[in-house]
């Protein structure tokens, strides 16, 4: 039997028996390519070609296919010969209907980890790809144990395989399955309050929700965080389907006697809670594991809020049968089992620290951290896992029970900028990459040496539920800071919550920085905090503090929000004021960062300054102070603005603000 004959049967048994496969090819040039093409032609299907460049219609680029998602396919190739975009590879593989093939196309096996994969420049903070020899190892790993998967390499025979039979699987008839059978006729009996359905991708969670519509004798409006994700939905409630975004919903006067939210936990938690409070009946449905990266945590932090929550889980697949290898096999690769916190963990605690070395010496421990810490957490993706995988400058602390972990604060390097950097990020004439914390502090802080420091970002820390207010959190911190005496300053940025600050205010953290926007992901304010290490570390964090501090009340007014600083009534203009006025008139600081310095400008000027004062002292916005100063847009305001702080800074001492202003111009030739 032929190769080609071998693979039409052992297709034919996949589509009986409800099931994908991944097929590895793997070589040099164009081998890989050509082999897939020739497969191509000999299996029918879509074949959608998923790489940076493809040979063959229909195709799109791993960023694009977020686009497709909703759609099927039969049979597609991923090619990550030059990159591996993890999460477009897992979404792919969902868009994949039963009786079809993912065929990867890979570098040579043996010499794979070496390769620089293009893919890590959205995620290593490095200015050229690197090789990535950690996720490589990890996933040939996998694949050697897969006994599901086949490869095909180069210079090297293929065997199709032998499998063992399985049972003849029975497709979905668009009835409701057993499974959800059950659920709908709960939620359709169901007393006003809260119910939540979780599910991995595939296994009807968006169908229940509109077999509840189309069932339900009451009214009901759907939202999510974009319509386009609601299709299958609209597809099972038909005529009675009725969205608005989110947004639509808080503002607008419309009621129903139920709300269904699909893919709840992509809605920032502040934004969610307002929706829920507004309807009798609510019923979220969300992914808690996959490419999403949504995680266990939504169930852990949301749902927690609601002590009455009716909560159910789908386990059964409907688009493909129970044990699909493909499933299995992603879902192994890029650890999307998040079971870590099913068994409470016994014992006394120790703690000990790690590098990414360890994925190669013993990755059983970072593998368990990872999976804390994912699913501790609303967003943790493949990126995620490739970040701590292969990104330089990570460092890990756990503290451990027996043989399971309990707790992990994740670390990131930061800081250590040139001089001459850290200023040009201070006028806001670079923005070089990664250092989240290190450039804030330089370019929204009062130092333009800031970003010379060198500090650690606590870029994630989880403890396990079972194990909370134990303390554990503040140790891990602890630990961090022992181990980082190198350092200046240990720092974290977090969406701002009450309960999160007195976290970090008791592991010792000093606030320096709030933002002046919500950010979507969380719906809350970007905070900024210090713990300092270093006498350096201290007096930056003193300062960022006292400047906070002298900021408090307008960023207060401003962000309709009390900041949770004891503020300084001043209206005098110190050196730092100055300073930074004159980087906002001569430079590129934004406005919004010198919101401070500037109410102070406009308490010391007589001057009119009308665009400075529509916007700080009576709060116009942009579109009605371009129509009232007649200038064309945002832009040309801010170049109004700009030419205003640099009049009033004239009037006030001519001399300084020309010195400034030359001092400050030359950090602009920085290459």
């Amino acid at each position: 039997m032929s190769d080609n004959t071998a693979l039409n049967a052992l297709t034919e048994h996949m589509a009986r028996e409800g099931i994908r496969r991944l097929l590895i090819i793997s070589g040099e040039g164009l081998w890989p390519q050509e082999r897939a093409l020739a497969l191509r032609n000999t299996l029918p299907g879509d074949w959608l070609w998923v790489g940076a460049t493809a040979p063959a219609e229909p195709y799109c680029t791993p960023q694009a296919l977020q686009t497709l998602l909703g759609r099927e396919f039969r049979h597609a190739v991923f090619d990550a010969r030059q990159g591996f975009d993890a999460a477009a590879f897992a979404a792919l593989s969902g868009t994949l209907r039963a009786g079809s093939w993912l065929v990867l196309l890979t570098p040579p096996w043996l010499t794979w980890q070496t390769h620089p994969d293009v893919d890590s420049l959205r995620w290593s903070d490095c200015a050229e790809p690197i090789p990535t020899p950690h996720f490589v190892e990890h996933f040939q790993r996998v694949m050697t144990r897969d006994g599901q998967t086949l490869h095909w390499q180069q210079h090297q025979p293929f065997a199709p395989g032998h499998f063992p039979a399985r049972a003849r699987w029975q497709p979905a008839n668009g009835e409701p399955q057993p499974e959800q059978a059950v659920i709908l006729q709960q939620l359709l009996d169901m007393p006003p309050g809260v119910a939540a359905v979780t599910a991995a991708r595939g296994r009807g969670k968006s169908a229940l929700a509109g077999q509840l519509i189309s069932r339900m004798k009451a009214s009901a409006i759907v939202t999510a965080p974009a319509k386009a994700a609601t299709d299958v939905l609209a597809q099972f409630a038909g005529e009675r389907y009725r969205f608005m975004a989110p947004d639509a919903l808080l503002t607008g006067s419309e009621t129903a006697d139920w709300l269904i939210v699909d893919e709840a936990a992509a809605i920032p938690a502040p934004l969610l809670h307002q929706l829920v409070s507004r309807f009798p009946r609510v019923l979220l449905t969300t992914t808690v594991q996959g490419y999403e990266g949504t995680g266990r945590g939504f169930l852990l932090k949301f749902c927690a809020r609601f002590p009455h929550l009716l909560r159910y889980e789908l386990q059964q697949p409907i688009r493909w049968a129970q044990g699909c290898p493909l499933e299995q096999t992603v879902s192994e690769a890029l650890v999307f089992d998040d079971d870590t916190f099913l068994h409470p963990p016994q014992g006394d605690i120790h703690f000990s620290t790690f590098e990414s070395a360890a994925w190669h010496s013993n990755p059983h421990l970072p593998l368990a951290v990872y999976r804390l810490l994912s699913g501790a957490h609303y967003r943790t993706s493949p990126l995620d896992l490739r970040r701590m995988m292969d990104a330089p400058g990570q460092h890990f602390m756990q503290a451990s029970a027996a043989d399971a972990v309990v707790g992990a604060v994740w670390l990131v390097d930061e800081g250590g900028l040139s001089a001459e950097l850290s200023q040009a990020v201070w006028a806001g004439y670079r923005r070089p990459r990664g250092n989240l914390v290190a450039q804030s502090l330089a370019a929204h802080g009062g130092d333009p040496l800031a970003a010379t420091l060198i500090g650690r970002r606590v870029s994630r820390i989880a403890v396990h539920p079972a194990r909370q207010r134990e303390g554990i959190g503040q140790q891990l911190i602890m630990q961090a800071q022992r181990y980082s005496t190198q350092c200046d300053y240990l720092s974290v940025s977090f969406g701002y919550t009450v309960e999160l600050w007195r976290f970090w205010q008791r592991c010792g953290f000093v606030l320096v920085r709030m933002g002046n926007h919500r950010e979507a992901s969380s719906g809350c304010y970007t905070a900024m905090a210090l713990l300092p290490i270093s006498e350096a570390g201290k007096r930056l964090a003193a300062t960022e503090h006292l400047r906070l501090r002298r900021d408090a009340e307008v960023l207060a007014q401003w962000n309709d929000e009390v900041l949770p600083v004891a503020p300084l009534k001043e209206t005098t203009l110190n050196n730092d004021d100055w300073q930074a006025l004159a980087g906002f008139a001569f430079a590129h600081r934004p406005l919004l960062t010198s919101l401070g310095c500037l109410s102070r400008l406009l308490q010391r000027s007589e001057l009119p300054l009308p665009a400075l004062r529509g916007c700080i002292d009576e709060r116009c916005r942009d579109a009605e102070l371009c129509q009232r100063l007649k200038v064309s847009g945002r832009k040309a305001l801010l170049l109004v603005q700009r030419a205003e702080a640099a009049q009033a800074l004239a009037q006030l001492d001519a001399e300084r603000t020309q010195r400034l202003q030359n001092r400050i111009m030359q950090w602009q030739f920085f290459h």
